[in-house]
């Protein structure tokens, strides 16, 4: 028994057992592992390299191929991290004539455009005789990805000349090369050639050409022929959904996001809402302070698993915030587990339009702290919540530390937003001083900017310097006109006012309407200026001439300069008095109960009379009333507002 437990004795007695299969002989390679045959195919092995990331021995191997595959080409385009190693690889292609294979090129021309050398993509396009569409469509591609739309349309004609036929990506691309730059009037009617172009070569059934072109018609501002181009669509999906709705939320008709979003809802298809429709119907329910519809589609974001999507809840933030829920804003914000620089955006931005602009400036500061660096919307945010609390020596610096702190040159919006700090400060003359000495042209939003600080301080010698201005740059803009007759008005030239209104007259251009919304019981309620149809006409009149009959006893009286006709002052008083803000604070008092704050929207910006009416109808009502209008937001209580009557 114990002999049969000794070791077995090997049959030579001098002969080692076989080595462990962990031992390093047995997996040694030779030092050179091309010379094993299982790899002799060079092409192979150029290729295995390439998609390894290796491209430095990969262009070793191939100096020693005579005779490279397009596939080969290919993965060695695709495996380039830069301009350099791309324009090594492109040698190599010259060299033995490949660069002029369609097929090639079209990969080199979008490898370019990828590392954001759109010029060496045009030299590949010039350097080939035999242009397919996929060469085509890729330079059409590069080129709208850097802004050249002007360029894709001149050679979109070219190719149309040289017979290549377009097909959907084509479409694609110059649609969206007609949003790439900003000749926007004659784009628009490039744009509309190629949507005759789409009709007439039978591509009206191809749902990503015809959402392009809603999407197109939307960047113009177009929504009328955006909606006729949906409605006609036979097949949607969600992105054509999507691209209406947002159509719709940013070209100012937010009543019509949210019907087409519960439209979308209850259809019958595939086409649920994604992040993407979620963001718009967020900011449609922001534009109007509908914060119970915006409630409901937090729901409905929980229910769809959305609420992790960073944009998605970002738009929650800043939704939250134009409706004037600070703390619940607050609240999606702090459970937020990952915060990028748009998230911090919303919040900046929804303590500044509601005053609280060095909480505002706390936020900007926190941000940086945390890692995230601003973005020039940042600093419009943080600029604009400076502006709105008159922290103009903060301002300045925030400013200033653009290009200081952080290499960052202003733009015209930032450029803006410091003449509009310094002119409601009344440091006009600091203002102008901006504009005349901006490294860039002052564009529409800096004069503008500048002719509304002359409206609030009434300087009609800097207001017609900026207005001329205006008129040149918007001559269809009526706005401008009205804003310059303002300020006419307040310094009694009537003869002036009556030469606006009869220019205004003879080119057919109008003033935008004032109109002011209310959501009650989940429902949005319009009013405007001049609304003759409203049912509830007779009865909001009737309240609002109590009130303020009741309120001149106590001392208020109207502030009828707002009325740009050289009427008597019992006349002028009845116009102030229809205002629309007025109308749905009336409505606003008959039909929400007693301790819900009543939310207003205003398109334009509150009026001298409207907000004080609204101050003392907070304290004779006994009413919380919250009134966001085209800069900010104002919250009335107990006779005083939150902007301390600066605005």
């Amino acid at each position: 028994m114990l002999a049969s437990l000794a070791p077995r004795t090997h049959l030579f007695s001098n002969s080692k057992p076989p080595s462990s299969p962990k031992s390093p002989l047995c997996c040694s390679l030779p030092s050179n592992p091309w010379t094993l045959s299982a790899i002799a195919d060079k092409n192979r092995l150029i290729q295995s390299l390439s998609k390894q990331g290796n491209l430095k021995q990969a262009l070793k191997v191939l100096s020693e191929e005579p005779n490279p595959t397009q596939r080969t080409y290919e993965l060695l385009i695709l495996s380039c991290t830069s301009r350099s190693s791309l324009s090594d690889v492109h040698r190599h292609l010259s060299g033995n004539g490949s660069d002029q294979d369609p097929f090639l090129a079209t990969k080199l021309i979008n490898m370019y455009s990828e590392l954001g050398s759109v010029d060496d993509a045009r030299k590949v396009f010039d350097e080939i005789p035999q242009r397919t569409i996929y060469v085509w469509n890729a330079l059409f591609r590069a080129l709208t990805t850097a802004g050249e739309g002007v360029q894709v349309l001149h050679l979109y004609r070219q190719m149309n000349q040289s017979g290549t036929r377009s097909d959907r990506f084509t479409y694609t691309f110059v649609l969206k090369a007609c949003v790439a730059s900003e000749d926007s009037v004659e784009l628009l009617r490039k744009g509309k050639e190629i949507h005759a172009h789409i009709l007439r070569h039978g591509y009206e059934a191809q749902v990503h050409v015809m959402t392009t072109l809603v999407d197109m018609y939307a960047k113009f501002g177009r929504v009328a022929c955006a909606a006729y181009v949906f409605d006609e669509m036979p097949v949607r999906n969600v992105v054509s959904w999507s691209a209406m709705i947002a159509c719709y939320a940013k070209n100012g008709r937010p009543f019509e996001a949210l019907e087409l979003f519960r439209d979308m809802v209850l259809e019958k298809n595939e086409s649920f809402p994604n992040s993407v429709t979620m963001v718009s119907v967020l900011q449609a329910c922001g534009a109007l302070a509908a914060l119970e519809q915006g409630k409901l589609v937090h729901g409905y974001i929980l229910r769809r698993g959305l609420d992790s999507i960073l944009p998605v809840i970002s738009s929650l933030v800043a939704m939250y915030g134009r409706c004037g829920k600070l703390e619940q804003g607050q609240h999606v914000f702090d459970q937020m587990e990952e915060r990028d620089v748009v998230a911090w955006n919303s919040l900046i931005s929804m303590y500044g339009i509601h005053g609280f602009g060095k909480k505002a400036i706390r936020v900007f500061e926190e941000m940086i702290d945390s890692g995230v660096s601003p973005s020039p919307i940042s600093f419009v945010s943080v600029l604009g919540a400076c502006s709105h609390a008159g922290l103009v020596e903060e301002g300045k610096m925030l400013f200033n530390s653009m290009a200081k702190g952080h290499g960052m040159y202003p733009t015209a919006e930032h450029y803006a937003c410091m003449v509009d700090l310094l002119g409601r400060a009344n440091r006009l003359d600091e203002a102008a001083k901006v504009v005349a000495e901006m490294r860039i042209e002052p564009g529409p939003l800096v004069w503008g900017a500048l002719l509304g600080s002359c409206r609030i301080h009434c300087n009609v010698e800097l207001a017609e310097r900026a207005s001329r201005r205006l008129f040149e740059l918007e001559p269809t803009n009526a706005g401008n006109h009205v804003l310059l007759a303002d300020i006419y008005a307040q310094a009694d030239m009537w003869s002036e006012v009556k030469r606006v209104k009869k220019f205004l007259k003879s080119r057919a251009l109008q003033k935008v309407a004032g109109r002011s919304w209310i959501e009650v019981k989940r429902r949005i309620h319009l009013f405007m200026s001049v609304d003759d149809f409203n049912p509830h006409k007779e009865q909001l009149h009737a309240l609002l001439y109590n009130l303020a009959t009741e309120m001149k006893e106590k001392g208020y009286v109207p502030q009828t300069s707002v009325v740009l006709y050289d009427l008597a002052e019992e006349d002028k008083e009845q116009i102030v008095l229809g205002h629309s803000e007025k109308l749905a604070v009336a409505f606003g008092v008959i039909n929400c109960s007693h301790g819900e704050p009543i939310r207003i929207t205003k398109n334009l910006r509150l009026c001298e009379d409207c907000h004080s009416f609204t101050k003392l109808i907070s304290k004779f009502a006994e009413r919380e009333i919250l009134v966001r209008d085209v800069n900010r937001y104002h919250h009335f209580q107990n006779g005083e507002c939150s902007c301390g009557d600066y605005w």
